[in-house]
């Protein structure tokens, strides 16, 4: 017979709590974990615990989440010292409570990146990314109607590749995870799915120069730890920091050139 299981988890659960602008501290939650079903999503859990403490007049842990699906990057936090969780390749919202077992202890804290504000309990400030993608991470070209997708053949190998950078949901686990707090996997996928099309072609080096700048200003050096690419949800390959490095060189060779400097 097949269908759902009737089994439940207790768990402990240590959360973050810090008030806007405060100081921040784990707090304990015992009762409010108990008869957790394996079915629900880590989110669910979060949810069925601040509907118990809502029930007791207390305040409800604060956290972000928005599809649920794994596609927004809202859902980030650390879990248990992982971002997003112990099982590889997965969002918090996707990560499911099956992973767990009865009686385990859960530890969950918001990102820890100097870029990464706390606003309250589990969410962050990440508009630094933001401020990344404003510096050139898009494509200008004339306002009308769009053009026949066919008249601009893509090799295949550039396509497919284009399509994993752009999987990154900017959640910020490659920032979480690094010991730099570096952000160099996020900004090499969001430059190198344009960089790598020929539509991108034309500001391909302006926008990688402007988009590492903005990123210098807020994040840390890359020293290829390789924790980010473990990390990812996505299983984003640092293959795109070595993209983004070798056209911020060239980048740089052109600018000189244009500089009038041998």
């Amino acid at each position: 017979m097949s269908g759902a299981s009737n089994e439940t988890i207790d768990v402990v659960l240590h959360v973050w709590r810090q008030p806007p602008g405060g100081e921040g501290r784990m707090v304990t939650y015992t009762e409010e974990a108990k008869g957790i079903s394996p079915d629900m999503s880590f989110l669910e859990m979060l949810d069925v615990v601040n509907e118990r403490l809502i029930a007791k007049g207390e305040e409800p842990i604060a956290f972000e989440h928005d599809c649920r699906e794994g596609i927004c990057g809202s859902c980030g936090m650390m879990i248990n010292g992982q971002p997003h969780g112990p099982q590889k390749g997965t969002a918090t919202c996707q990560l499911h409570m099956r992973e767990f077992r009865d009686g385990d202890e859960i530890y969950v804290e918001p990102w820890r990146a100097r870029a990464f504000p706390v606003l309250r309990d589990l969410i962050v400030d990440r508009s630094a990314f933001d401020r990344i993608i404003e510096a050139g991470g898009y494509i200008t070209a004339p306002t009308g109607s769009a053009p026949d997708a066919n008249l601009i053949p893509v090799p295949k190998e550039a396509a497919d590749a284009a399509m994993d950078a752009a999987a990154c949901i900017a959640c910020g686990a490659c920032v979480a995870a690094c010991p730099n707090n570096a952000a160099h996997l996020f900004t090499a996928a969001k430059l190198q799915h344009l960089n790598l099309l020929p539509q991108g072609q034309a500001e391909r080096y302006q926008r990688t120069v402007a988009m590492v700048e903005a990123m210098e200003e807020y994040f840390g050096s890359c020293t290829m730890h390789g924790e980010c690419q473990e990390a990812c949800p996505k299983e984003i390959s640092v293959d795109f920091i070595a993209y983004m490095n070798r056209d911020f060189v060239k980048a740089q060779l052109k600018n000189r050139k244009l500089a009038g400097q041998t």
